[in-house]
């Protein structure tokens, strides 16, 4: 049998492996494994679509061009969070071992060239995906740079005014 299609075969064991091991990078985890609600749970919920969008969009052979919306969906969350950069998009290339892990013995009937080649489609999706965590960090830092600029930073970044002014006078903390 192709690679193609055992894989379609073992679609849902490997999605649902793939965003159990995702998920645990979290501390939270717990939380985003369980709700499945989209308002309480945002972040679970757009890594699960997200994830299943890059797995369809492999499984159909897709452009790299036309995964940049599913691996936006899951690499924004994480470049916002305090990720490193390669624990940000480790969760791509961590999709080799997921899918051998649940083919196991089915990958023996592959040929070398057909897992080759989904590795090498693998690699250019973490490359796609770190290209957009690059972009995100570049965005939020502009978006910082523009805060400081304008004075707003002062205002979410300093502390309250009034507390400010009281331990300039000496005002012990407890006095209202």
């Amino acid at each position: 049998m192709k690679l193609s299609g055992i894989l379609h075969d073992k679609k849902s064991e490997i999605l649902s492996l793939w965003i159990e091991r995702t998920l645990d990078s979290y501390s939270s985890s717990g939380f985003f494994k369980k709700s499945r609600d989209h308002i309480a749970n945002p972040t679970g919920a757009n890594i699960k679509d997200g994830l299943t969008g890059v797995l369809d969009l492999l499984l159909a052979r897709a452009a790299i061009e036309e995964y940049a919306p599913a691996l936006d969906q899951v690499i924004r969350i994480r470049a916002v969070q305090d990720f490193s950069p390669s624990r940000a998009v480790v969760i791509f290339p961590e999709l080799k071992w997921v899918i051998r892990q649940v083919l196991g013995q089915d990958i023996l009937e592959t040929g070398a060239d057909e897992l080759a080649a989904l590795d090498c489609e693998i690699d250019r999706i973490t490359l796609a995906a770190f290209d957009i965590y690059t972009e995100c960090r570049e965005q939020l830092y502009r978006i910082r740079i523009h805060e400081l600029k304008s004075g707003r930073a002062v205002l979410t970044d300093s502390p309250c005014s009034s507390r400010m002014l009281r331990q300039d006078r000496g005002v012990p903390e407890n006095i209202n």
